[in-house]
C-alpha cells in the first residue's frame, strides 16, 4: 500500500481521499468495472461489487482475481430491483458509480428490448435505489460517447448537445442520460446526493474479450492465427486507454463528494483530437507491431453504426484539472503487453497493478510522441 501511495503522490487521482470509503460499484465483472475496482481496492477503498457473471469464458475479473481484494461481490441482475436494492442498502455506500450494461451496439440489433431494459430500466432501478439508501453522497452513472444524437460533426461533442441514436444502444444510452437529469432534479438534488453522468470513448485495454470489438477482434486472430475481418475501415472513433476515462470518474466522484451539486450534471472522458483515429489506421498500427497478424474487409452487409465520432473534453479539462495522458499509440502498446503477459501466464492481478502504476506516475504530455 505505501509503495502505490508514493508512486501516485502529487498526481490527480487522490489515493488518501479514497482510503476507506464505502464504493459501491454495479458491473464490476465487466472490463471497465474489472479495472476500476482493482484501483479502488489498490488505494484502499471498501469495494462492493453488484453484477451478472462475467460476460465472457476469459474474462479479466477472473484472471486478475478481482474479487480478491473486495468487501462483497454480489452476482445479480441491475434489472432485479429488489436485489439491488437490499446489496446496496446492505453495503452503506458513500459514492456509487455505475457501470453495469448492455454494451454492445452490434449486439442491441439482436436483442434490442434486453438492451433497453437493462440501460434504461436498470439505471431507473439504480437510481431509485439509491434514493432509499442513507449516507449516500455521490453518484456516478457511466454512459457513453454514443449517447449525442450523431450528426457526423467533424468537431467532437460538447455535453450540452441533444440526446439521441440511430441504434438500440446508443439510443438507450441517450435514454438512460434523461433518466439521469430527472432522477437529479425531481429527487437527488433535494437530498443533497450529487449525481453525474460521465461519457467516454472507445476503451481499449488488456482484458477485454467481448464479441465484436476491434482490439479483441485482433488479439483473437492472433491466438489462433487466423485472419482478421475489418468492418467499417474509414469510421472513426476516439479511441483511448481504459484508464484514461477511469480517472476522469475518480476525479469527478471526488469533486462530487466534496464539493457537492456544482459538478452534479454530464462530463466528457475523451482522448486528445488526434487519437480520434479510423478503425483501419488501428489495425495498421496494431499489425506493425505484430507481423503475424492478416486481415481484410469484411465485405458482408452490416448494422448500421455512426460512421464519425469525436468528444470535446475541455470542460474536464478546465474545470477538474484531467488531462488524457497515454497516446494512442502507447495505449495499443500496453493493450498488447497486457494479453502477451496472459499469454505467457503470468500474474495477471500484479501486472494490471503495475500497468496503473505506470500510468500514474507518466507525467502530463512525456508520452505526447508524434504519431
Amino acid at each position: 500500500m505505501a509503495e502505490w501511495q508514493g508512486a501516485l503522490e502529487g498526481m490527480e487521482v487522490n489515493p488518501d481521499f479514497w482510503q476507506r470509503k464505502r464504493v459501491f460499484l454495479t458491473g464490476h465483472t465487466g472490463f471497465k468495472g474489472g479495472w476500476l475496482s482493482l484501483w479502488l481496492q489498490a488505494m484502499g477503498a471498501e469495494v462492493h461489487g453488484y453484477a451478472l457473471s462475467p460476460p465472457t469464458q476469459t474474462n479479466l475479473f477472473e484472471v486478475a482475481q478481482v474479487e480478491l481484494g473486495m468487501a462483497s461481490s454480489v452476482i445479480a441482475d441491475i434489472r432485479e430491483a429488489n436485489k439491488l436494492e437490499r446489496a446496496m442498502q446492505a453495503a452503506k455506500p458513500e459514492i456509487i458509480f455505475h457501470l453495469a450494461a448492455q454494451p454492445l451496439v452490434r449486439y442491441s440489433y439482436v436483442q434490442p428490448a434486453e438492451t433497453y431494459e437493462v440501460n434504461v430500466m436498470g439505471t431507473v432501478h439504480l437510481l431509485d435505489s439509491v434514493r432509499k439508501t442513507p449516507g449516500v453522497r455521490a453518484v456516478v452513472n457511466v454512459t457513453t460517447d454514443k449517447c449525442y444524437q450523431n450528426r457526423e460533426w467533424v468537431w467532437g461533442y460538447r455535453e450540452n448537445e441533444a440526446m439521441g441514436g440511430f441504434d438500440p444502444y446508443s439510443s438507450s444510452k441517450g435514454c438512460a442520460e434523461l433518466v439521469t437529469s430527472a432522477y437529479r432534479q425531481s429527487f437527488l438534488a433535494a437530498s443533497e446526493i450529487s449525481l453525474a453522468s460521465a461519457r467516454a470513448g472507445n476503451v481499449i485495454g488488456g482484458g477485454d474479450w467481448a464479441s465484436d470489438r476491434l482490439i479483441p477482434d485482433f488479439l483473437r486472430a492472433l491466438d489462433a492465427g487466423a485472419t482478421l475481418k475489418i468492418r467499417s475501415p474509414q469510421s472513426t472513433r476516439p479511441w483511448q486507454h481504459v484508464l484514461e476515462p477511469l480517472s476522469g470518474y475518480l476525479m469527478l466522484a471526488e469533486r462530487l463528494y466534496t464539493e457537492g451539486m456544482s459538478f452534479a450534471e454530464g462530463w466528457n472522458f475523451g482522448p486528445t483530437d488526434e487519437d480520434a483515429r479510423p478503425v483501419r489506421w488501428i489495425v495498421e498500427r496494431m499489425a506493425e507491431m505484430r507481423e503475424d497478424v492478416s486481415w481484410e474487409f469484411d465485405e458482408k452487409p452490416q448494422p448500421h453504426e455512426a460512421n464519425y465520432l469525436k468528444l470535446d473534453s475541455s470542460k474536464a479539462h478546465l474545470q477538474l484539472g484531467w488531462q488524457p495522458r497515454w497516446r494512442l499509440q502507447t495505449a495499443l502498446q500496453k493493450t498488447l503487453t497486457w494479453h502477451e503477459a496472459w499469454r505467457t501466464k503470468q500474474d495477471m492481478r500484479a501486472v494490471t497493478l503495475a500497468q496503473m502504476t505506470e500510468y500514474q506516475i507518466t507525467g502530463r504530455g512525456s508520452n505526447h510522441v508524434a504519431l
